[in-house]
This record gives structure tokens, C-alpha cells and sequence, in this order.
């Protein structure tokens, strides 16, 4: 019959590894005299005590063939039996020692066992790689919650480093340094790259599956709820209108985690306080200034011409100038503004939370696209862009396309 060196069988009560050397039994049972320790594959450490019968010394009467082992007769090849795990429900619980690890191992009798579960051709201890990463245990198939499925352990087996892909690695390594210095024609590292990525078969989870539904309720009724203020702007009061837009503005940015009304601030040239609009927080504590003005008040371009150029209008630049004026008082407020908004807002925000004053952002939100022609669209952009290192100006028409294109890819992602 056709053979392997080694073969895992279950008796019911016990796993049970047979190994056939290649030179014989004899050389094993004298170092088991001696005390000797077999180390297969370099994965299974047996001593004598894990023996349980050789061809010199069989089963008992039955018990060969009860293990699924066939008949000892029909063997050609000297052969050794060792216990390696015992029955513990569904699973065999592998002896700790034969592995040579210290976490409790769990293997699903239904694994179809070989021994490229356990051992690469190298040789190396996959169990013992996997040991190293000190997890609590490792359970191979079966029904418990921290298995490891089959199917996945399979795909491990066959993307586990080959001999050549470590050799592979190495020069990589070496040649990371050597090209930097010499005229070496052979890029290492690229031929790495190629050829893992031709092994590993594992693709990124599609995280957003479980929440892109709500994710497109959400945007949805963002959607629906900013075209109806815009539709009916002058049934808001202008509070009522800034604390709507503000709560879409930290929807759409979700690295704010806190946006605060009002917030007093130092002018150090007066030595009185100004009122921002809003103090967004960010989840490393930084903090941007957001000015608000309702679309229908506040103009961005002007329809006349200036030397053949749409400009700014004075409600626009007036706001770019008061949120400069802002950004410079923070940064010069420095370390003390900062423990005095922490003082402030500190109830707000988490425990032991650092605000920082770190080169703030302003954004301004007023005005709309909606009417301007093509070339009031071009100087409007220029100077968007001219204020860019102060400020980020957005339309209201930006915002409804925003959340618009990210409905669109959303859905798209959705039916795909």
C-alpha cells in the first residue's frame, strides 16, 4: 500500500500520529532508551511516553484496526505510533509537550488532517508561528466562536512562506542597499512583490457592507432635508439656520467629533473677546473656525465688472477678513487659549481631552451657484482658491452636490 512518513488516524478517544522512518524503528527505540527526544519535522517532539505501539510491539489484538490503521500485516515499512491529542467534545485537545507551545491547541475531528497542517517543508512549525502572535488559544474548524474555519487554515497552509520566497526576501534586503551604490540591474524587491502577490489569495472585507444601508439613509436625508431649507430659507431664523448646516458639516466631515456656538475668544489687540460662529474639535483636538451666513443675504460675486473681472463681493471678502482676524487671535492666544477653552468647553468633551491651537482652518459656508453665469462661475473659483490659505469657501450648491456623489457612489457600490 502507498504511504506517507507521516499519518494522523483517530481511535475514538485519541489522536494518533504513525511514523514510518525511513531507516527503520531501531535507531528511534535506542534513543528512547537513552532518553532521548524524535523531533519530526521540527513541529512533534516525542519521548518514549508518547509511544503507544511499533511494529515490533503492536495494538492490542483489535485495537489496531479499531484506530482505522488497517491491518499491521499488510504494513512493508517499520512503523511507530504516537499519541498526540486526546478527544475533548468535538475537538482533540493536542498535548502541549509533543508541540512544543504553551497555549491549549484545538483541532475539529472533522479536519482533514495531513502533515502540512502542522509543518512546512523547510522544516517549520506553523502552530508554533501562529503561538507566537499569543493568542489566548488556537482552534482549527468546528463550531466555537474564535475557530479558525477550514477553509481559511487551507488558504494559510498555501500562502505560508516557501523556501524561495525567503530567499526571495533576503535579497530584497540586501539589494535595498547594493542598488543604492552600484550599478545591480536586478530589482529584488519588485520580483518579491510579484511573486506574493501572485500566493496571497486573501482580499480586503468589505467593511462598509454591513452599514451602507444606513450610511445611504443617512445621506439621503441629508439630501432631502438641505434642499427643503434651501427651498423655504426664510422660514428660519438665522440661529435655527446655523445649527442645521453645522450638524450636516460635521456629517460630511466625521473627523469633528464636537462643534460649539458662540465661543468667546481673546482679541489681544482690544484685550476684549470676539464670538466665533462655531468651534469645530476634531478627534486629535484640534479646532477649526466655521462662519455661516444664509444664501439668500449673502452674495459671492459680484455681476459687474471690474477691469473685465467679476470680484469678490464686500460680503464675501468682509467674512474672509473677519475669519482671518479670528485665526490670527487663536494663534496668538497660543498655550493659554487653549487651557481656556478646555476650561470652557471641558464638560463637553471626553475625559482628560487636550485642545490644540495648531494652525486653525477656517471654512465659510454662504451663497449660492444658482443664476451665475459661466464667467462669474471662473472668477468666483479664482478667487476661492485666492483665499484658500485662509479659508475654504463652500457654496450651498457644493454641499448638495457633496452629498449627491456620495448617494450616487454609495448605490453603485450597493448594486455591485
Amino acid at each position: 500500500m502507498t504511504t506517507t512518513a507521516v499519518e494522523f488516524e483517530d481511535d475514538g478517544d485519541q489522536l494518533i500520529l504513525v511514523y514510518r522512518p525511513r531507516d527503520g524503528t531501531e535507531w528511534v527505540l535506542r534513543k528512547f532508551e537513552e532518553k532521548g527526544e524524535l523531533v519530526i519535522k521540527g513541529t512533534f517532539h516525542f519521548s518514549d511516553g508518547h509511544l503507544v505501539a511499533y511494529d515490533q510491539r503492536p495494538f492490542e489484538e483489535g485495537a489496531f484496526l479499531d484506530a482505522g490503521l488497517g491491518n499491521p500485516d499488510n504494513f512493508d515499512e517499520p512503523w511507530l505510533a504516537f499519541k498526540i491529542g486526546s478527544s475533548d467534545g468535538d475537538y482533540f485537545r493536542l498535548d502541549p509537550t509533543v508541540l512544543g507551545i504553551e497555549i491549549p491547541v484545538l483541532l475539529s475531528k472533522n479536519a482533514p488532517l495531513t502533515w502540512r497542517w502542522f509543518s512546512t517543508d523547510r522544516p517549520v512549525s506553523i502552530l508554533s508561528v501562529i503561538a507566537e502572535l499569543k493568542p489566548s488559544r488556537i482552534v482549527i474548524g468546528g463550531s466555537e466562536p474564535d475557530a479558525i474555519p477550514v477553509s481559511e487554515y487551507k488558504k494559510l497552509i498555501d500562502q505560508f512562506p516557501t523556501p524561495y520566497e525567503v530567499r526571495r526576501y533576503v535579497q530584497a534586503r540586501v539589494s535595498a542597499v547594493v542598488r543604492q551604490y552600484s550599478d545591480a540591474k536586478v530589482d529584488a524587491e519588485a520580483k518579491l512583490n510579484a511573486y506574493v502577490n501572485k500566493r496571497v489569495l486573501a482580499k480586503g472585507k468589505d467593511l462598509f457592507k454591513p452599514v451602507r444601508q444606513a450610511e445611504i439613509a443617512k445621506y439621503e436625508f441629508l439630501l432631502e432635508q438641505l434642499q427643503e431649507m434651501l427651498d423655504s430659507e426664510d422660514g428660519y431664523s438665522e440661529t435655527a439656520w446655523q445649527k442645521e448646516i453645522i450638524q450636516i458639516v460635521c456629517l460630511l466631515n466625521p473627523k469633528y467629533i464636537a462643534a460649539f456656538p458662540e465661543v468667546p475668544i481673546l482679541d489681544s489687540d482690544s484685550e476684549t473677546h470676539r464670538f466665533l460662529d462655531f468651534l469645530l474639535v476634531d478627534a486629535s483636538g484640534n479646532i477649526d473656525v466655521v462662519e455661516i451666513k444664509r444664501p439668500f443675504a449673502k452674495g459671492l460675486i459680484t455681476s459687474t465688472t471690474y477691469r473685465d473681472n467679476h470680484i469678490a463681493t464686500r460680503d464675501l471678502s468682509g467674512t474672509v477678513m473677519q475669519i482671518e482676524k479670528y485665526l490670527r487671535h487663536l494663534n496668538r492666544w497660543g498655550t493659554k487659549g487653549e487651557a481656556a477653552l478646555r476650561k470652557r468647553l471641558g464638560n463637553k468633551l471626553p475625559p482628560d481631552f487636550q485642545i490644540k491651537i495648531t494652525n486653525p482652518c477656517g471654512v465659510i459656508i454662504m451663497g449660492r451657484e444658482k443664476g451665475l453665469t459661466n464667467a462669474q462661475l471662473r472668477d468666483l473659483e479664482v478667487t476661492r482658491r485666492h483665499y484658500k490659505h485662509i479659508a475654504d469657501i463652500v457654496t450651498y450648491d457644493e454641499l448638495l452636490r457633496r452629498l449627491r456623489f456620495i448617494l450616487e457612489q454609495l448605490r453603485a457600490e450597493d448594486e455591485a
